[in-house]
């Protein structure tokens, strides 16, 4: 329990303590994320580099809402700091289903469209029961289709929100047909110049390290790339938790002050999803 003072002072307008103020008895990583409490007072904060001087401080983590979506526990206020941060170039959001982490990761997209030249959302198509997804019928879209439809399920989430005439609602639409909002398979991208562009990679846990190393090195200036994913959910049959590429990832970059990593636990999709990640 810290004095009610030194929480106090994360109040204050400057907004952070230093490490003679709060000194944790453990070590801490760039990026991390703290609840800092007294009694039943707490004040959520991150640790990092303070620009003027060169030193690590504790600031203040705001509750904030993005395009419309409002964080509905601490993890998730941390996710949002994180996905709104210019100096989180990388980030890493893992959790069960039904934690938001995908929609949290499209609603700060959004919020911060104008910094970027493009929105993509993707992730890795993986075979249903061994099957490819040639079997499926119709033509490639067609086929695509279901692989892609949890995360335009979250783009529904965010402009269901709004009436279809207001202006938050056309301007998602707008961003659709001009394209600088895509939902693509993750082959799609292969090629492609990723250069200011905020790059949703989801279901990264299905990933192998060299598939999530070769996303990232593609990264041009002013890209930010998320990943999200949940380790004990893995369908590709030649990975464990450990061993696939979003593990992988958080293990190597961790200490890195241009990345940060959040795992959302509790679920807030409803009652019976969270009662059936739980125990099934």
């Amino acid at each position: 329990n810290l004095p009610a003072a030194v929480i106090a002072r994360l109040f204050e307008p400057e907004g952070q303590l230093t490490e003679q103020e709060y000194s944790p008895t453990a070590a801490l990583l760039p990026n991390q994320y703290l609840v800092l409490r007294n009694g039943k007072k707490s004040a959520l904060a991150t640790y990092a580099r303070r620009e003027a001087d060169n030193r690590f401080v504790f600031r203040w983590v705001q509750k904030m809402s993005v395009y419309g979506i409002s964080p509905r526990n601490a993890e998730q206020s941390f996710a949002i700091h994180a996905l709104l941060n210019p100096g989180a170039r990388l980030v890493t959001i893992s959790g069960k289903a039904g934690t938001g982490k995908t929609l949290l990761a499209l609603a700060a997209a959004l919020e911060t469209r104008s910094q970027f030249r493009q929105i993509l959302l993707t992730r890795p198509i993986m075979p249903l029961s061994n099957k490819d997804i040639g079997y499926l019928p119709g033509d490639v879209q067609s086929k695509i289709k279901p692989y892609m439809q949890p995360l335009y399920d979250n783009l529904h989430v965010i402009r269901g929100q709004y009436p279809e005439k207001s202006e938050m609602f056309q301007r998602v639409q707008k961003l659709l047909d001009e394209e600088k909002l895509a939902i693509e398979p993750l082959a799609y991208i292969r090629g492609r110049s990723l250069v200011k562009m905020y790059l949703i990679v989801d279901e990264a846990q299905n990933l192998t390290p060299h598939e999530v190393k070769t996303i990232i090195t593609r990264a041009g200036e002013g890209t930010k790339i998320v990943f999200t994913g949940d380790i004990n959910q893995i369908d590709h049959p030649y990975l464990g938790i450990s061993s696939n590429g979003l593990s992988t990832l958080i293990d190597k970059m961790q200490g890195q002050e241009i990345y940060a990593h959040i795992d959302l636990r509790k679920g807030e999709r409803s009652q019976l999803a969270d009662l059936a990640s739980n125990i099934l």
